[in-house]
């Protein structure tokens, strides 16, 4: 963390990553960002855009209380909300009406936006395309300074929602893209506006997500596990709800030819017979069980999937862990595997060796960025059996890729926090 600050006076607003939100990779980015902004700057007003009305909140890292402001914006139907972003947009033609969003927006210094990661695309459906859009070009229209945080940009396979996106990169007052491959669509939008002041190629602001010890005490069987005097080694294993859920949905939405559901299964179970490892598997969306998009039912259903199996040696981790404290526990394992990209962002930048079963090319970038990719398994283009055998050969390689990525780590995490002091001055440009 910086520790010598400038004197800030700003306002600023964060939008894209809610920081009440069930999954710990938006968690994350909301939070590394927090501590980002507010360690750089003093006498800084923040506010973030959550999913829920108005309060106030306050992370503690270390020695350090950050107190900022939460204010509900959501794409919602009930347009009588005030947190509705077609409210806001009603309201902002009228003088803003008292709305509170409308006027964080207008009056800050600059809007942060970050698009939870990764939905700054048409792939995930126009809902969700519109979610991701309209506070941008409602922060434009009312000329507000956008600066778009390290994301993935695209893919866009429509050509309206191309051109929505062409507008708003132009009208940016700084964008940052997350990897080489997001930097190279980024620049094909622009075509002739493209701007190297203004356009840059980052890492995701995660590998800066500070480590917290838990608050809440580890089961017995977990705190033995990860003891740094144990006698055996202890991995660790994301499974994807939105996946494992919804198999038909892996087939006809992203193209899946390896089966998810005996991928995750025959690893498992290879890892448990062939070796005395221990597995804690973690869970990185909480969405309750029964819900498309939980880990949590993915991660039970698969445990009863291995009841024939010692079930002394395989764990869940509890939802009672917020996202500074999980990537705590798995700074602590000898090898993780993850489908969830940002529970493979918290191993990566603790120097766990890692592993990514991944169907984006957003998760491929991300470790190319640590000269990882080649631990990146595509069940899009590969077989069942294939897919197997080649996350269990990333396991065995374990000791040597810790030393491959050890090696590369210093200069990424030298570079997240070169980005942050640039997006920092983003910031005071606008002052």
């Amino acid at each position: 963390m910086k520790k010598n600050k400038v004197d800030g006076g700003l306002q600023i607003c964060l939008n894209g990553a809610s920081p009440d939100s069930e999954n710990l990779g938006v968690c994350a980015l909301s939070s590394s960002t927090i501590v980002g902004i507010a360690s750089r700057l003093d006498d800084v007003k923040l506010t973030v855009f959550g999913l829920e009305g108005r309060k106030k909140a306050s992370l503690l890292i270390e020695d350090m209380q950050i107190n900022y402001d939460v204010c509900g914006l959501r794409l919602s139907r009930r347009y009588y909300r005030r947190d509705s972003l077609w409210n806001m947009r009603v309201s902002a033609w009228f003088g803003g009406l008292g709305n509170r969003g409308v006027n964080i927006i207008t009056h800050a210094t600059a809007m942060l936006d970050i698009s939870g990661g990764d939905s700054f695309t048409d792939l995930y459906g126009k809902k969700r395309f519109t979610a991701a859009t309209l506070p941008k070009l409602f922060a434009i229209q009312q000329k507000c300074p956008l600066i778009l945080l390290p994301q993935t940009y695209g893919p866009f396979n429509h050509r309206k929602s191309r051109n929505i996106a062409q507008k708003i990169l132009k009208n940016t007052t700084a964008a940052w893209a997350r990897d080489e491959r997001s930097f190279n669509v980024l620049q094909d939008l622009l075509g002739n506006d493209f701007d190297p002041s203004i356009h840059h190629k980052g890492v995701d602001v995660a590998f800066l997500l500070p480590v917290t010890k838990p608050v809440n005490c580890l089961s017995g069987k977990i705190f033995e596990w990860i003891r740094p005097e144990r006698q055996v080694e202890v991995i660790g294993f994301n499974i994807s709800g939105l996946i494992y859920n919804d198999p038909e949905g892996a087939v006809s939405r992203y193209g899946f030819k390896a089966d998810y559901r005996q991928v995750v299964e025959k690893v498992l179970r290879r890892i448990l017979s062939e070796t005395d490892v221990n597995v804690l598997l973690i869970p990185h969306v909480y969405t309750k069980v029964g819900h498309y998009e939980s880990d949590l039912g993915a991660n039970s259903a698969i445990m009863q999937q291995l009841v024939d199996i010692d079930n002394s040696r395989i764990d869940m981790l509890s939802p009672l862990y917020n996202e500074s404290e999980t990537k705590w526990i798995i700074s602590k394992l000898d090898w993780f595997c993850g489908t969830r990209m940002h529970s493979t962002i918290a191993s990566l930048s603790t120097g766990v060796p890692t592993t990514a079963i991944a169907y984006s090319l957003k998760t491929l970038g991300v470790f190319e960025t640590c000269a990882q990719g080649g631990h990146v398994v595509d069940p899009r283009e590969l077989s069942t059996e294939d897919v197997i055998d080649l996350t269990f050969d990333s396991f065995s390689h374990r000791v040597k890729t810790r030393k491959h990525l050890a090696a590369k780590l210093p200069g990424v995490l030298n570079k997240a926090n070169e980005q942050m002091d640039n997006i920092v001055l983003a910031c005071l440009g606008n002052k």
